[in-house]
């Protein structure tokens, strides 16, 4: 069987199990989209198309949009996020290839569960997340998974929290290029009902190379009816290293641009320097907007 008949096969699984109802859950400080066993945790699915990501990650500076070259290193610093999410970080600034391989770990995740050994071969995942499979790249990753092993964050989203590595560990062979990983299992505590997004991936991977265009389209993802912003906030928002905003809103104009070839969103910046994304909410985030409709209360005047 190949590797993606099995994988299916085991969503398969998953998607029977999650039929069966609640007499299969356990109890957890998380919400209905997660079934957990005794052996592991599992996250929500997500179909092969997209990346199932928390929206706390990607509404905040973890995984900013910076350049490559040298890496500050951070301790304990609170990073700029939306309200009600806080971010503390130790550990080398992690960029949105950095992102692509955290990414990509999840997605692997999903079928084997949290807590599980996770195995895959260099090549296959290199290809996987668009990039080449030579000696370089390879070297690439094994400093990608060193960084993410190497940087613990806090994070709180509302009830939501978590504190630990962002890649719990894992071993490799150096003659076959075999990994065996594993994440951590509370990461779990970040998704939820509604904590969560399914990120377009080959819209991401169209965008290669260019990372503010990429971090605002998982951060606008995120969004099922994005509302106006300011550019100075997306500026701090985004971790951008431009340091005069001018030069920022060259920069974001341009990246805007970019997401809407790819995406099909409109977008504008207005005379108050506000930025206004339109776009168009996937099926889940229409339900949710639905029931955050039903929620308000009517008008009795």
């Amino acid at each position: 069987m190949t590797e993606r008949g099995s994988l299916l096969d085991k969503l398969k699984r998953m998607e029977e199990r999650n039929a069966r109802g609640k007499e299969t859950e356990l109890s957890a400080p998380v919400a209905d989209p997660v079934q957990q066993s005794a052996q592991v945790i599992w996250l929500p699915l997500w179909h092969e198309g997209v990346r199932g990501v928390p929206n706390s990650v990607l509404r905040s500076a973890l995984f900013g949009a910076i350049k490559r070259g040298r890496r500050a290193f951070l301790q304990r610093e609170q990073l700029t996020a939306v309200d009600g999410v806080t971010v503390l970080f130790t550990g080398p600034r992690l960029d949105q290839a950095d992102l692509d391989v955290w990414e990509q770990c999840l997605h692997l995740a999903r079928a084997e569960g949290l807590g599980s050994r996770i195995q895959f071969a260099a090549h296959g995942f290199l290809k996987g997340i668009g990039r080449s499979t030579g000696g370089k790249d390879v070297s690439w990753l094994k400093g990608a998974f060193a960084r993410l092993a190497s940087s613990v964050v806090e994070i709180k989203d509302g009830k939501r929290a978590y504190f630990g590595p962002m890649l719990h560990g894992g071993a490799r062979n150096e003659e076959t290029g075999h990994y065996v990983i594993e994440m951590n299992p509370q990461i779990v505590a970040l998704y939820g009902r509604d904590g969560w997004t399914q990120v377009e991936w080959e819209q991401r991977r169209a965008l290669k190379g260019q990372p503010l265009a990429q971090w605002l389209h998982s951060f606008y993802s995120t969004h099922a009816a994005p509302f106006p912003m300011k550019v100075e906030t997306i500026h701090h928002l985004c971790g951008s290293e431009a340091g005069r905003l001018a030069e920022f809103r060259r920069d974001l104009k341009d990246a805007l641009a970019k997401v809407e070839a790819v995406t099909g969103w409109s977008w504008e910046i207005d005379r108050t320097d506000l930025v206004q994304v339109d776009r168009t909410p996937s099926a889940s985030q229409k339900r949710h907007l639905i029931r955050r409709t039903q929620r308000k209360p009517k008008d009795t005047g």
